[in-house]
């Protein structure tokens, strides 16, 4: 019979076990990561995380509210339609800390992400391409804040 103290103490078991194996991501990315989140520009995250200088271009799209009332859940998109990319940023300008989610992609699938980001006060707002052949591409877009999410 399963009890609830066996269940946890084999599952932290399997934790520890994936993550000496190298197979939990949380584990295996918080190096590069941290340094990434605490970056206060597109340029110093871009970098951080391996990428170079990044370009604007019109094959990267941005969605999102031109104004969005709460400033707490304001729902943003990335997309590309180029092959090669390797990863997609979300970044707020004028945020603590200006970038806001990574997600890896590869060919299999659509680059095209959606999610809600926490915005302090107005601001650009970047969504940027990593290539596999090392081009960096962003797109931005004004968003304006009615009422602040972030304490401001």
């Amino acid at each position: 019979m399963h009890t609830r103290r066996k269940m946890m103490t084999d599952s932290a078991a399997l934790a520890a076990l994936l993550a000496g194996a190298g197979l939990l991501p949380q584990a295996a990315q918080a190096a590069w990561s941290q340094a990434a989140f605490e970056a206060k520009t597109l340029a110093d995250a871009v970098k951080a995380l391996g990428g170079a200088a990044p370009a604007e271009s019109k094959d990267v799209t941005i969605n999102g509210p031109d104004i969005a009332e709460n400033g707490a859940v304001v729902p943003v998109g990335a997309a590309s339609t180029l092959p090669g990319v390797k990863r997609l940023l979300l970044m707020v300008e004028k945020n603590p800390n200006a970038l806001a989610a990574v997600f890896d992609v590869t060919d299999a699938v659509d680059a095209a992400v959606n999610t809600r980001v926490k915005m302090g006060q107005s601001s650009d707002v970047f969504a940027v391409a990593m290539m596999a052949d090392g081009r960096v591409l962003y797109a931005k877009k004004e968003i304006k804040v009615t009422l602040g999410g972030c304490g401001g």
